[in-house]
C-alpha cells in the first residue's frame, strides 16, 4: 500500500511554494490537489486511508515504530528512467509531482511492496547510489527480467553465502541489489 504520510506535508510545501511565486491557494485546495496526485478524487478519501494506514503501524513499546524506508533516485531522463523502471523492472506509477510546467519530475514508483521515488532535481540524490532490497521470488523475477530482452542489461543470479542475489544498474548508474536470503527461500 502506499504511504500517504506524506500528504499534508506536500500540500504545505505546494502553497509556500506557490506564494513565493506570487499565487495563493488555500490550505483545503492544496490538500484537494495532493489527493489527485495520489490518484483519488478527493482529501476526504485520501484522509480516510491514512487513517487506515495508521491504525494498521503497530508501534514499539516506547511509542517508536519505522516505516519502511523510500530511497530517492536520481534520474536524468524521464524516458529513459520509464524504459527501465517500469518496462524493464515492471514497476508503476504511483504519483508524480512538478512544481510547474518545464520544471524538474519527482514521482513514486511502486511494484509488490517496494516504492522508490524518482527524482530529476539535483539536491534530492546522488547519481550512482546502490541499494539493497530483501525480497522473496529472486529466481521469479530474474526469470521475468531474462524474458522481456532489455537490450541495456541481462542480470544473472548469483549465489552468495546468505542466499541468491540479482544486481541491475539503472541508465543513471544506481544500483539495485535484490536479495532472498537463504531462510526466505
Amino acid at each position: 500500500m502506499r504511504s500517504f504520510h506524506d500528504a499534508k506535508a506536500m500540500a504545505k510545501a505546494m502553497r509556500e511554494t506557490l506564494a513565493a511565486r506570487g499565487l495563493t491557494i488555500s490550505h483545503s485546495e492544496a490538500l484537494e490537489i495532493v489527493a489527485r496526485q495520489f490518484g483519488l478524487d478527493n482529501w476526504n478519501i485520501l484522509s480516510a486511508k491514512i487513517e487506515a494506514e495508521e491504525g494498521e503501524s503497530r508501534p514499539a513499546s516506547n511509542g517508536i515504530a519505522f516505516e519502511q524506508a523510500v530511497p530517492i533516485v536520481r534520474i536524468f531522463d524521464v524516458a529513459k528512467a520509464h524504459e527501465f523502471y517500469l518496462d524493464f523492472l515492471g514497476f508503476k506509477v504511483d504519483w508524480e509531482h512538478r512544481f510547474g510546467e518545464n520544471f524538474p519530475l519527482y514521482e513514486q514508483v511502486s511494484r509488490a511492496g517496494l516504492r522508490l521515488h524518482l527524482s530529476e532535481h539535483s539536491g534530492d540524490a546522488t547519481p550512482g547510489g546502490n541499494m539493497v532490497v530483501y525480497m522473496k521470488g529472486v529466481e521469479a523475477f530474474q526469470k521475468e527480467l531474462s524474458g522481456k530482452h532489455y537490450r541495456y542489461l541481462k542480470p544473472g543470479l548469483e549465489k552468495e553465502e546468505w542466499g541468491l542475489e540479482m544486481q541491475v544498474t539503472d541508465p543513471f548508474n544506481n544500483r539495485i541489489r535484490f536479495m532472498e536470503s537463504k531462510d526466505a527461500a
